[in-house]
């Protein structure tokens, strides 16, 4: 009779599970979830450890400038194609489903954080690239999007990452050396490349 008894309480959290997740999976859109703190996560903590003096590839300079490049061409790429696209979400609510923003900078954050520090430890990039896919997960559990839509800004997040570390180096040379002096009649300012 125990047994019997056990068995019934093990099959009965399965059949919940089993009719439960098909029937959530068509409600629609109920307010905001984790990933909306979430994606911006991975970028914070690159700041944050920049700021604590954490050695990272770059500069200031250009660390700001690898986010706001990498930041600018994963925002237009991807609304670009939320408005070209018409791609209905699956709770209904509108038809820029493809590609998902949330999970574009994401893991555009994510990649920073890797490049940034990633040779510090490889924890840093684990961590960082973990908090970007539950909040493509997270996208996809909420019925916000489909597998592809968080597949495809996965994707935009990180090239657009890796396109902003191609270019800024071209775009804006780091100085090897600069000077600075004061006289009375003058004030110059040397960049050596």
């Amino acid at each position: 009779m125990y047994i019997c008894i056990m068995k019934r309480l093990f099959i009965l959290p399965l059949l919940v599970l089993l009719f439960a997740i098909p029937l959530s999976a068509q409600e629609r859109y109920h307010g905001d979830g984790i990933d909306d703190a979430l994606r911006f996560v991975p970028l914070a903590t690159a700041v944050t450890l920049k700021s604590c003096g954490v050695e990272s590839r770059s500069d200031w300079k250009h660390f700001a400038l690898n986010i706001a490049i990498s930041s600018a061409i994963s925002a237009v790429t991807t609304y670009t194609l939320k408005h070209t696209i018409s791609s209905e979400r699956p709770d209904g609510t509108d038809n820029h489903s493809f590609p998902s923003g949330h999970t574009s900078f994401a893991f555009s954050g994510a990649h920073l954080l890797h490049k940034e520090f990633g040779h510090q430890s490889p924890w840093i990039s684990v961590a960082g690239y973990t908090v970007a896919g539950i909040t493509a997960i997270d996208r996809v559990r909420r019925n916000r999007h489909h597998w592809g839509d968080v597949c495809a800004g996965a994707a935009i997040g990180i090239l657009s990452t890796e396109l902003s570390y191609y270019l800024t180096p071209r775009l804006f040379p780091q100085s090897k050396s600069s000077q600075l002096s004061f006289s009375p009649t003058s004030i110059t300012l040397q960049l050596n490349y």
